[in-house]
């Protein structure tokens, strides 16, 4: 009996998921299952890191500044990561950014989002070390800034799905959230799966192929606007909190997991071209630059 490919799409955590199992014909009461405990994963993310939901767990650390909470497994993770990925970037990631999105008019979801007001903000959110603002004794949390984990939160989830899906049993699989992904095994046919690049020059174009790892792209051909002919995307550069770049079309990073890649993605787009193919270069990094002029720079990594 041949494999064939089962589908899953929906939404969820403010963007679309895709999930695809190989498998045999005959699975597919298993299929049904492993596709429930897919989304009933994103549901209860959602619920505890939306920004967006204001009975969130997030929200309530986010409303109560200052004050200790004993916090779910989730966030303590996502704490703990921030701090860690906060270093390893030089202190480009950092997840002090959600008072910076809204006074730059990102302040609901994207989709309902009308950017019809902005407020200058100032560096100064970020003057303090990052240490002295997100404070983690044993299980318990405190915030003296609001944050947003997304930065590293969709990868984080795409990760717990794969796992989730790898103690199904399933072996080839593709877990997709909005960009950021994790590739188990073999396509149906036998091979890698293939990524192409958004936004190249020939979108058909295999630019990655994978195999039990996470791939995820970071850039502004999505969420951008236009305020007072000033033009904006949803990542602030904490060092340069005023300069919106658009010299990079997007950074791809393939990485062992989705987490690291999502992070890593961000930071090298953030940081440009020649800052972000030396970090990249120094530290081993997958990545892969597509430029306004669409072209492709890869780093040494994949060469």
């Amino acid at each position: 009996m041949e494999d064939n490919i089962f589908e899953k799409e929906f939404r969820a955590l403010g963007t679309e998921v895709y999930i695809g199992i190989v498998a045999k014909e005959d699975e597919n009461e298993k299929i049904l299952s492993s596709f429930n405990k897919v989304e009933n994963i994103c549901r209860e993310k959602e619920l505890i890191l939306s920004r967006f939901d204001l009975k969130s767990e997030l929200s309530k650390l986010n409303n109560n500044l200052g004050v200790f909470y004993e916090v779910s497994e989730d966030i303590l993770y996502l704490a703990q990561k921030s701090l860690d990925y906060y270093f390893k970037s030089e202190r480009i990631f950092d997840p002090r950014i959600l008072e910076g999105l809204e006074k730059i008019g990102y302040r609901v979801n994207f989709q309902n989002n009308t950017f019809d007001a902005k407020d200058d903000f100032s560096k100064e959110i970020f003057a303090k070390d990052l240490t002295e603002e997100l404070i983690i004794e044993g299980n318990r949390v405190k915030f003296y800034k609001r944050m947003d984990f997304a930065g590293v939160a969709k990868g984080y989830v795409v990760d717990k799905i794969a796992k989730e899906l790898h103690l199904d049993g399933w072996k080839d699989f593709l877990v997709d959230l909005g960009g950021d992904m994790y590739a188990s095994g073999y396509n149906r046919r036998g091979e890698k799966w293939g990524i192409a690049l958004e936004e190249s020059e020939n979108e058909n174009e295999i630019m990655a192929e994978i195999s039990n790892e996470g791939i995820a792209t970071s850039g502004n051909t999505r969420k951008k606007w236009e305020i007072d002919g000033k033009k904006f995307h949803h990542l602030i550069n904490p060092q340069d909190v005023d300069r919106f770049s658009f010299d990079l079309k997007s950074v791809t990073v393939v990485a062992d997991i989705a987490e690291e890649a999502d992070v890593m993605a961000k930071v090298l787009f953030l940081m440009g071209l020649e800052r972000g193919l030396d970090f990249a270069n120094k530290h081993k990094i997958r990545g892969i630059f597509l430029n306004n002029s669409k072209d492709v720079i890869k780093s040494k990594a994949l060469n």
